[in-house]
């Protein structure tokens, strides 16, 4: 079996782009506490008891939530396929100190955080155990690049403080 990877004759248009995460969550209230009150997303539409969408700025909804098939269920067991993380990217870099900041209020803790060169960014669970990645990506300019110019992404610690200095420094404006 080949270990190189299938190229399409016809790639898809250099246009598309991702569009929602739908998540299945134990607890609707609970689920939208978090995405609305922590992170900060808006309300756009609730059906009851059952199911929810949220977003940033005028859009219909980056997040759907609901319990059609998981009211009161347990996280998927470790080990299994599925959703490793949805992931929301903020404009500037102080936006995502926000974020930092937020989470620190609400004390949700981070599962990490790192500087990958393209992006900086922060990991962490939802309340039903979902992962989660809040990162800002630095101007395709800065990207880091080998000498024939491909990507060459890197992990590496990210300085929270810096983080916070930077949304403080933009909110003082």
């Amino acid at each position: 079996m080949s270990s190189q990877p299938i190229q399409a004759n016809n790639p898809i248009h250099p246009g598309v782009r991702m569009g929602h995460v739908h998540l299945k969550v134990a607890d609707l209230q609970r689920a939208i506490d978090f995405y609305c009150g922590v992170l900060g997303l808006r309300l756009t539409q609730r059906f009851g008891d059952s199911a929810a969408f949220l977003a940033a700025g005028g859009y219909h909804h980056h997040i759907g939530l609901n319990t059609w098939e998981s009211l009161g269920g347990a996280p998927p067991p470790t080990g299994t396929t599925g959703l490793y993380h949805l992931a929301l990217v903020y404009p500037t870099q102080a936006e995502l100190g926000d974020a930092l900041q937020r989470l620190l209020q609400a004390g949700i803790p981070l599962d990490g955080a790192a500087d990958h060169g393209v992006s900086q960014a922060l990991y962490l669970r939802d309340p039903d155990q979902n992962g989660v990645e809040l990162y800002w990506d630095r101007p395709e300019s800065e990207w880091p690049r080998t000498a024939s110019g491909e990507l060459a992404m890197y992990t590496r610690p990210l300085d929270l403080k810096m983080l916070l200095d930077t949304a403080q420094a933009a909110a003082s404006r």
